[in-house]
């Protein structure tokens, strides 16, 4: 037996390393493809497809949110550089300003350092390698909690259905059982009418065989019984066989629901009528719940 996953999920997880921390949270609602949404710090969004291919590993089908915060507790992002030969050049036009002028060299090393250029602000080179590095393992992290939370609900996804399941072969049985005895009724109902309109006048059993055998063809659910089992059975074992598997069951559930609409259609009787809306009933759970399965 492999496992289901739910499509609703949670997972969050943090590293800190290399006076960096990141923190990743994921959480996901049932869709019918894979669709992600991701907030992240601008730094980051140079690994924007590697997150996402990333996500894929764990990841087939749901609206899935993804939250990263990044801190960067190093003493600074940038690194202040002194020119030294532009300070000189600086220095030598404001001495031959003040011979020629005969004015006071008055410069001090606080009004020479504001000069351009003289000492410059330089972003340190962003480490790629050593970000991506944390941030595939927060991911990663994150999208394991995410996934055993998917399996937690899967499990109890599974267990709900397979009684439901089960209740639908109930009424799936009862039916079986019921419609003979509605073409016996019938052509008993159907005799005694003719007996109060004819009295004491022979009846025409050739007559009644006909009748019977039109209103028998009529209300026959047969086949539709055998494929609805067939179905419910079906989707028993594409549970139990787990994987990703809701698109499968999708698909089978629509074909159950078309099985109960007929056997609805064509039944005259109140017992039968009322077992093919519970079963409808059912199916419909059935149909919101597969849903949530991946």
């Amino acid at each position: 037996m492999n496992d289901i996953k739910s499509m609703t999920g949670f997972g969050r997880f943090e590293v800190s390393e290399d006076n960096r921390k990141v923190t990743v949270e994921i959480k996901a609602v049932n869709h019918r493809y894979l669709e992600v949404n991701a907030r992240m710090p601008k730094k980051l969004n140079f690994f924007d497809a590697s997150i996402r291919n990333l996500l894929k590993n764990y990841i087939q089908r749901g609206k899935v949110d993804l939250f990263i915060t990044y801190e960067d507790t190093s003493d600074s992002n940038v690194n202040v550089s002194y020119h030294p030969e532009i300070a000189k050049e600086y220095y030598s036009y404001l001495k031959q300003m003040s011979e020629e002028f005969g004015l006071e060299m008055d410069v001090r090393v606080s009004t020479l350092s504001r000069f351009p250029e003289i000492l410059t602000l330089d972003e340190v080179e962003i480490d790629e390698e050593g970000i991506w590095k944390i941030l595939e393992k927060a991911v990663s992290g994150a999208c394991e909690q995410f996934v055993e939370s998917r399996i937690r609900e899967g499990i109890n996804l599974r267990n709900d259905l397979i009684g439901k399941l089960d209740t639908m072969l109930g009424h799936v049985s009862y039916i079986e059982e019921r419609s003979p005895k509605i073409i016996s009724e019938y052509k008993s109902g159907l005799i005694e009418k003719v007996t109060e309109m004819l009295g004491n006048s022979s009846i025409d059993e050739n007559r009644i065989v006909t009748e019977v055998t039109i209103f028998a063809d009529k209300v026959c659910v047969d086949e539709e019984l055998v494929r609805l089992r067939s179905h419910v059975e079906a989707v028993k074992n594409t549970l139990i066989e787990g994987g990703s598997i809701g698109r499968k069951l999708d698909f089978l559930a629509q074909e159950m629901n078309r099985e109960a609409n007929t056997i609805l259609s064509k039944s005259t009787d109140l017992e039968i009528s009322n077992r093919g809306i519970e079963l409808k009933t059912e199916i419909e759970k059935v149909r919101e719940q597969i849903q949530n399965i991946e």
